[in-house]
């Protein structure tokens, strides 16, 4: 796809214009029905400014993809932390994110993600609790520990303590707590909302060069085709034009995690190795293609970090998919070996749960697409959470029984779980190791990749089931398991005793192919700390914003080159909130919203 050529050539007038009222006839727009675009219209709606959401999907997308997601929030010395006996603050919260950030490029392309970066950490601490709760959300008691490092407590990559919090009724519960004020909005006619609008242009202003409106193309309503459910692909089939001015345009559309030509496009080779990935599964659907970053780019908005990205290792491909190529991440704990495509073990700290990228970097070393993960039923039931609402119906259906029974008592995981077990094409499941190697070299021959070799396989094992016949051990990955114990949540409910592998009582044995699965945009449109674009000239664009996975969760990239997970929602909250506060302070000439969760 071509970018658009911009509406308007000529250079921006020396003073920026002042905001026009927002009515009716001039709302404010918004570009996009997901998580930002939701908490942008909740903040705007509830100051009774009026908006309208547009979105080139029907309306059964609403919530884009915070509605699949697993509803993890990045949260800081938090009471449900504090109840676990936590100690986080603010300040390790800042190392961690810098450690793993590691901006360098301050005076240019990092100058406002470390700026977001800073805010988001002190809105983690000091207000997003409190705004969500103030909102209907709840959580689980136990705070899950994502991303645990590289290993390195000075300067490396990962989270020191856990917090990771999972909502209570996963994504569409994070989705229902603004989706709800919004639509009673629409209701009493303060905000619009128009599906199958699909935005192919930004109209500026040629004599103030601001933003003052959209064009693009109505589709065809999918309510004429049976059976099109949320995240299934939608036709691009055009029924008309339209053409909408506002008072200003708001980009909520997503990053460019659905369209695999421009992942490859923009893949990072001098970071990840100079071979990008032939295949990989889709973590997102189709209709997240970041076509308006580009349009964006097109009428002078600045587009930095492009080759930053946030993609996982642990993909399965789904046995009973909703979107072409659709992928489900397998949410690790430590305990399960994992060897690169020629079954050699992967080196320390790479191991389950703890260096999403390193990972990443070493798999596409190999020159392999995919690696393996060998555990058994014990270590399967136990360690293997899916990402996705739609994967943890205990959680999201909020049933406390069936969490406690599948997670806590049951021997076997999660129904989903013992359904990838059954029905996925990429787990084998046997009795012993011979029979096991051999059914994973028949897998290699049905889709295509190396075959193993049984003996050095059998060697792998044997050496890190060594470690096991004593409570301590030279083996980083036993050490992890026995530290990562040392939580009582953990123990309890997320990792398996430690035990060998070979050990028939925990039987029988699983290899799962784990396959690089695409997710995350972690660059994209540069903006200040009101969400307002910048221009490549430095300078604001006056009447355009950005939010969520469009500008990078903020700032054109406020993770920098690393994530440490429960970000996402959390950044498509905290950059919604800020572009909807900063309207209304311009238009209503004060912060008295502001101080209202």
């Amino acid at each position: 796809m071509s970018s658009p050529h911009p509406t308007s050539t000529s250079s921006p007038p020396p003073h920026p214009s002042p905001f026009p009222t927002p009515t009716k006839q001039s709302p404010i727009i918004i570009i996009g029905t997901g998580l930002s675009g939701l908490v942008a219209a909740f903040e705007l709606s509830r100051a009774n400014l009026p908006c309208l959401l547009l979105d080139q999907e029907p309306r059964s997308s609403l919530g884009g993809q915070a509605f699949w997601s697993l509803g993890g929030l990045f949260l800081v010395d938090s009471s449900f932390q504090r109840r676990m006996g936590i100690r986080d603050s603010r300040a390790l919260a800042l190392r961690d994110w810098l450690s793993s950030a590691q901006f360098d490029k301050l005076e240019k392309e990092d100058y406002w993600p470390r700026k977001w970066a800073e805010a988001f950490v002190d809105f983690a601490t000091d207000e997003m609790e409190e705004y969500v709760k103030a909102r209907g959300l709840g959580f689980l008691v136990n705070v899950g520990w994502a991303e645990r490092g590289d290993g390195r407590g000075t300067g490396g990559h990962g989270n020191s303590v856990p917090r990771f919090h999972v909502s209570w009724g996963t994504g569409p519960e994070v989705v229902r707590v603004f989706k709800e004020p919004v639509e009673k909005k629409e209701e009493e006619g303060v905000v619009e909302m128009r599906f199958r609008h699909c935005v192919d242009e930004i109209v500026v202003d040629e004599g103030t060069g601001r933003a003052v409106g959209v064009k693009g193309r109505v589709l065809e309503e999918e309510e004429e085709k049976e059976g099109l459910a949320r995240g299934m692909s939608s036709s691009r089939v055009a029924t008309g034009e339209f053409e909408i001015r506002g008072a200003a345009v708001i980009i909520a559309s997503g990053g460019i995690g659905g369209n695999l030509e421009k992942v490859k496009k923009n893949w990072p080779i001098d970071r990840l190795g100079p071979k990008v990935p032939a295949t990989m599964v889709m973590g997102v659907p189709a209709h997240v293609d970041g076509r308006m970053i580009d349009i964006a780019e097109g009428v002078g908005a600045s587009v930095i970090n492009k080759d930053r990205m946030w993609h996982y290792t642990e993909g399965l491909k789904n046995w009973d998919p909703i979107w072409p190529g659709h992928g489900i991440r397998v949410l690790p704990a430590p305990s399960s070996l994992w060897l690169d495509a020629t079954g050699k073990r992967l080196p320390p700290f790479l191991f389950p749960g703890c260096d999403t990228l390193g990972t990443l970097k070493h798999i596409c070393s190999t020159g392999y697409d995919y690696s393996w993960f060998i555990c058994n039923r014990t270590i399967a039931a136990r360690e293997f959470a899916l990402s996705g609402s739609e994967q943890n119906p205990d959680l999201t259906n909020k049933s406390i029984v069936q969490t406690l029974w599948q997670r806590v008592f049951s021997s076997n995981g999660t129904v989903p779980v013992q359904n990838f077990i059954k029905h996925g094409e990429d787990f084998v499941v046997k009795d012993n190791l011979e029979d096991l190697v051999a059914g994973m070299n028949e897998l290699m021959e049905k889709t295509g990749g190396v075959r193993l070799d049984y003996a050095a396989i059998e060697e792998e094992v044997e050496a890190r089931d060594s470690q096991f016949d004593n409570p301590y051990s030279k083996d980083a990955q036993a050490m992890l398991i026995n530290s990562t114990r040392n939580y009582w949540p953990d123990r309890r409910s997320r990792v398996a005793p430690p035990h060998k592998l070979l050990d028939k009582k925990h039987g029988p044995l699983i290899a799962v192919r784990m396959n690089l699965l695409t997710r995350k945009t972690l660059g994209g449109i540069e903006t200040n700390l009101s969400s307002n674009v910048m221009r490549t000239d430095g300078t604001p664009f006056p009447g355009l914003y950005a939010v969520g996975e469009a500008a990078g969760f903020g700032g054109g990239g406020v993770h920098g080159y690393n994530s440490l997970e429960g970000t996402f929602l959390g950044g498509c909250i905290f950059s919604g909130r800020a572009a909807g506060r900063a309207i209304v302070e311009e238009v209503l000439g004060t912060t008295g919203l502001q101080a209202k969760l």
